[in-house]
């Protein structure tokens, strides 16, 4: 019987390292915010466009669950152009359509977390003392070769939803990342 424990405590931990990736969740005003210090994109094949000389477009999408992962509370997203500087390793982040924000001369975390922290999603139909939960996914586009640059800058959450949706492109990098049961009454 400890064999079975075992096992079941060893495909756990795998599935905990595959989703829980350290999802942290952080109220901001009237939003909520993640940060995912383990969750890492910039790698693989994106990376390796990267320091090819290419751009990468990552897009990144926040949504809330509740009844058990079940029902959508709330749903954003983000587009960001990445790139990489050959002589400095470093890269450099902007944020695509809306207000455009960049910055520059970040190590891969860095650059990642930078990410993650300009996406945030309403709290204002969460209830302080319901459980729900966070799923965060990226994904690394593909270039479109149909669709002019800057008609692919802006985002809606029309555009996402269909993007996230649709089953991966084979060789398509993506990631996703889930926390919960997080409660609004317990979040700083």
């Amino acid at each position: 019987m400890k064999l079975a424990t075992a096992g079941h405590l060893a495909l756990l931990a795998a599935a905990q390292a595959l989703y829980g990736q350290g999802l942290e969740v952080r109220l901001g005003t009237g939003t909520l915010r993640v940060a995912a210090p383990n969750f890492h994109f910039v790698e693989g094949r994106p990376l390796e466009q990267l320091r090819n000389g290419n751009s990468v477009i990552f897009a990144v999408q926040l949504t809330l669950l509740g009844d058990r992962k079940t029902t959508v509370i709330d749903r954003t997203g983000g587009r960001f152009a990445m790139s990489f500087d050959l002589w400095e390793e470093k890269f450099a982040v902007t944020r695509l359509g809306g207000t455009r924000k960049a910055t520059s001369h970040l190590a891969a975390g860095a650059a990642e977390a930078w990410c993650l922290d300009n996406v945030s999603v309403s709290r204002a139909r969460l209830s302080p003392s319901s459980p729900f939960w966070v799923r965060l996914e990226v994904r690394a586009e593909e270039p479109n070769g149909d669709t002019p640059p800057e008609e692919n800058a802006g985002i809606n959450l029309a555009r996402m939803v269909e993007f996230f949706s649709r089953s991966p492109h084979p060789g398509e990098s993506r990631w996703l990342a889930e926390g919960g049961p997080f409660r609004l009454a317990e979040l700083k």
